[in-house]
């Protein structure tokens, strides 16, 4: 999920900013939280981040202070849920490459699948949030099962239980997960199988190399 974004996506792309964001507030929240017992090491780890102005120390910048910003109600469910439909692919895949496959998940109208949808807005992206959690190289979200699947079809069944505000609202929601091999060549830039061929970039790529040499 990191490295897709880090390395594949433009450098001023909302998508990279946001995870640099992240990453700056994790290191930032763990470095003050063990600065009690390694005092030397927090401090020098704080005055080699390259983004900090200030150069007053860590001690004396202040204790834990995390925005209530980053605390949005069904983020949570829903990055769990997603996960549990990842552990049902990845096992139903033996060990094989994710990215080797395109998933369908199918889940019927409700609270799950608008959690999900949170994801990922579009019906198939294979640069949704949803996509990145699944380590698939597509992902496609239906409320129904395609009219084209085979009879023969690995259809893996689960579900999952919704818990929000504190227990008061609360859904026990199925689903089902798709795995199928995907009928595209290896991008040479971000190795998902999205490509026309080997030997050239898949679309995405070749948008963001494209608007790299606008802006040069």
């Amino acid at each position: 999920l990191l490295s897709c974004r880090l390395y594949c996506e433009e450098a001023k792309d909302p998508k990279r900013r946001s995870c640099q964001t992240v990453l700056a507030e994790a290191l930032d929240i763990i470095i003050r939280s063990f600065a009690p017992i390694l005092p030397h090491l927090a401090e020098e780890v704080f005055q080699y981040i390259p983004y900090k102005k200030d150069s007053e120390g860590v001690f004396r910048t202040g204790w834990i202070n995390a925005s209530s910003a980053w605390k949005k109600p069904g983020i949570e469910e829903a990055i769990e849920g997603a996960c549990a439909m990842r552990d049902s692919f990845l096992g139903s895949i033996s060990g094989k490459n994710a990215l080797e496959y395109e998933v369908i998940i199918v889940i019927e109208p409700g609270l799950l699948f608008e959690l999900m949808e949170a994801l990922q807005a579009e019906e198939t992206s294979s640069a949704s949030q949803l996509n990145e959690i699944m380590m698939a190289s597509q992902t496609t979200l239906l409320s129904e099962l395609p009219k084209e699947t085979p009879s023969d079809a690995n259809i893996i069944k689960g579900t999952f239980l919704i818990n929000l505000e504190g227990g008061d609202i609360c859904e026990q929601s199925s689903y089902k997960v798709i795995a199928r091999p995907i009928a595209k060549a290896k991008c040479p830039r971000c190795r998902r199988y999205l490509a026309e061929s080997s030997s050239t970039p898949c679309p995405r790529c070749l948008q963001v190399l494209a608007a790299g040499k606008g802006s040069t």
